[in-house]
């Protein structure tokens, strides 16, 4: 058997048009991002215009499209789409904000708390003992991980470094001093069980975690509508996360590891100029050429002020007119404290329902949901 690489006379290559979801005021941002770097290193020439060049790679990152069939439908090599790509994806990733200044941006514009959460980009598995600090044993694949933020409405605002698939949560926050940051801007976050034991302070803790029932403690009616307060608030870093992961070149990484850090950032700058385009259209409104965070306010649980805390021991009808007074998307105000509070009031509750049968109520270290009040020294 022979190889060759010549066509048959009667075959030609094949070209199809694919739609690109994206903005005009996305593609127009890369390529003038383009712009100004080519004027910058001083670049006379290149074989496609910026805004060419642009739709190249954003179709790369859209549809997760091989370079070498871009390539071919462009008459161009493959190794100089490649490059195209890595460029762009370092001019938008060196407009990623910083951990410090991306908190103290919502601090100042009045925000209260913060959305943490990790996830995980799957990779390819190679081959090695070298790979092997790659697998998640949660995710049971080869992946990175890595933390991102959102603000209370879901919009994400940083991302931290791609590191591991094995590393933990806490490990990836410790390694990122995300307490101090915290401290440092004044904010609060909310987090899943996977960061407990992040935050020992009980008096005022930083990161807001929920409860979690063990084989012999069973968690009460309070504890549980705990739990599900702080899951409503939770709910928008999951949007964050599909905005993110709807660049499908995430689907699962085939470039270097070690691009990945790039690769997230850049997408996060360009997830940012998407988001207030795709919310209008889902409301009905005209198309905005500027960043509107109240066009996104409706993503936003935590606006309810935690209302529903307060339902908690009412009728269920009242717990359904404070859902649908929820969604009117009242000002945050100061959620966290609030969160704290209606929490132990919950808590407290369940304990004076529970004295007769369990005994006064005894503080854990490891409870999350505090107060104002001081906690009962144990005896």
């Amino acid at each position: 058997m022979t190889n060759t690489e010549e066509r048959a006379e009667d075959t030609c290559p094949l070209v199809y048009q694919c739609r690109l979801p994206l903005s005009t005021r996305t593609v127009n941002h890369l390529a003038d991002l383009l712009r100004r770097h080519l004027k910058v290193i001083r670049s006379q020439w290149r074989i496609l215009p910026p805004g060419k060049i642009a739709m190249i790679v954003l179709a790369v990152l859209r549809h997760d499209q091989r370079l070498a069939d871009m390539a071919g439908g462009n008459n161009v090599s493959e190794s100089t789409v490649r490059r195209w790509r890595d460029e762009l994806i370092g001019l938008l990733a060196a407009q990623a904000p910083r951990l410090d200044r991306a908190l103290k941006k919502i601090a100042r514009q009045g925000g209260e708390v913060v959305l943490i959460d990790g996830n995980l980009i799957r990779t390819q598995r190679r081959t090695g003992k070298a790979d092997r600090r790659n697998y998640s044993g949660k995710h049971r694949s080869h992946g990175l991980h890595f933390l991102a933020l959102t603000d209370e409405k879901g919009r994400l605002i940083w991302i931290s470094a791609a590191r591991p698939g094995r590393t933990h949560d806490n490990t990836a926050a410790r390694h990122d001093h995300l307490l101090t940051h915290l401290r440092a801007a004044g904010l609060g976050a909310l987090a899943d069980l996977g960061f407990r034991g992040l935050d020992n302070d009980i008096l005022d803790p930083l990161i807001v975690t929920g409860y979690t029932a063990s084989r012999t403690h069973k968690l009460t009616p309070g504890q549980k509508e705990a739990n599900r307060v702080l899951a409503i608030g939770r709910a928008p870093v999951e949007h964050g996360f599909v905005h993110l992961k709807n660049w499908r070149i995430l689907i699962k990484l085939r470039t270097d590891p070690a691009r990945a850090t790039h690769l997230l950032r850049a997408l996060l700058v360009l997830t940012n100029l998407e988001i207030p385009l795709t919310d209008d259209l889902l409301r009905g409104l005209p198309p905005t050429t500027s960043v509107s965070m109240q066009r996104i306010g409706h993503t936003s649980p935590l606006n309810c002020d935690f209302k529903l805390a307060k339902a908690q021991w009412s009728p269920p009808d009242a717990v359904h007119r404070l859902d649908a007074e929820h969604r009117g998307f009242h000002s945050v105000g100061d959620a966290r404290h609030r969160h704290h509070s209606q929490a132990v009031e919950c808590r407290t509750r369940d304990d004076d329902e529970a004295s007769d049968t369990h005994g006064p109520h005894r503080w854990s270290k490891k409870s999350k949901f505090t107060a104002d009040v001081p906690p009962q020294v144990p005896p």
